[in-house]
């Protein structure tokens, strides 16, 4: 706790003067550009890998950066009303499903049900990606674990892609080209990134 006080001291001595203007901007209303939906994982941070600035991506996170097929509003949906309000009230531009390597949320997907026996509500919220591996099973010859796990992640990126489009104004707003979808995968120990080309139907290095 320590390293974090002494880190709210610096960004306010240092990085909240260097942007001061931005700031007073941003106390006032945001306008982000970008929905950034990404996995809770803590060595993944969007402002970083992107070098964006405070107010540029509107985030959500959550295990295994899924996205819930869209349904009425008759409970507490936590994802789904952030992606509803980043579309419907703040109009951002793209949205961004990001997933990344060695992902606790995909490689739960294997493990028994006695693994879960102390998280019941993480147990839940992957249910929402287990039809994915079922797909992995289809495609994957052999038990190459690492192989696996890489098809995992990227097959579940795609299929969080797809489940975007079951959002009405989505769907609307991507027909009409008024939105565009990117899908990423993160590697972690490398730094690079992969997007998805949709209509190639795989993933290419990020390059300028």
């Amino acid at each position: 706790m320590e390293k974090l006080l002494k880190g709210i001291v610096e960004f306010r001595e240092k990085d909240y003067y260097e942007h001061e203007e931005l700031f007073h901007t941003l106390g006032k209303e945001q306008n982000p550009h970008t929905l950034f939906i990404g996995c809770s994982d803590s060595r993944i941070v969007p402002n970083l890998i992107t070098k964006t600035l405070p107010g540029e991506l509107f985030m959500i996170r959550n295990i295994a950066n899924i996205v819930p097929l869209y349904r009425e509003a008759d409970e507490f949906l936590a994802t789904t009303s952030a992606i509803e309000y980043a579309i419907q009230v703040l109009n951002v531009d793209n949205i961004i499903v990001c997933g990344h390597s060695n992902c606790g949320g995909c490689a739960s997907l294997y493990l028994d049900e006695d693994a879960f026996l102390k998280i019941p509500h993480t147990n839940k919220w992957l249910d929402l990606a287990r039809p994915i591996k079922a797909k992995v099973e289809q495609q994957l010859i052999g038990r190459n674990i690492a192989a696996r796990e890489w098809l995992t992640e990227q097959i579940n990126i795609v299929e969080q892609m797809k489940h975007l489009l079951s959002y009405p104004f989505i769907k609307s707003k991507y027909k009409n080209k008024e939105i565009t979808i990117y899908g990423w995968y993160y590697i972690i120990e490398t730094g690079e990134i992969f997007n998805y080309n949709i209509e190639k139907g795989f993933f290419e290095q990020v390059e300028v």
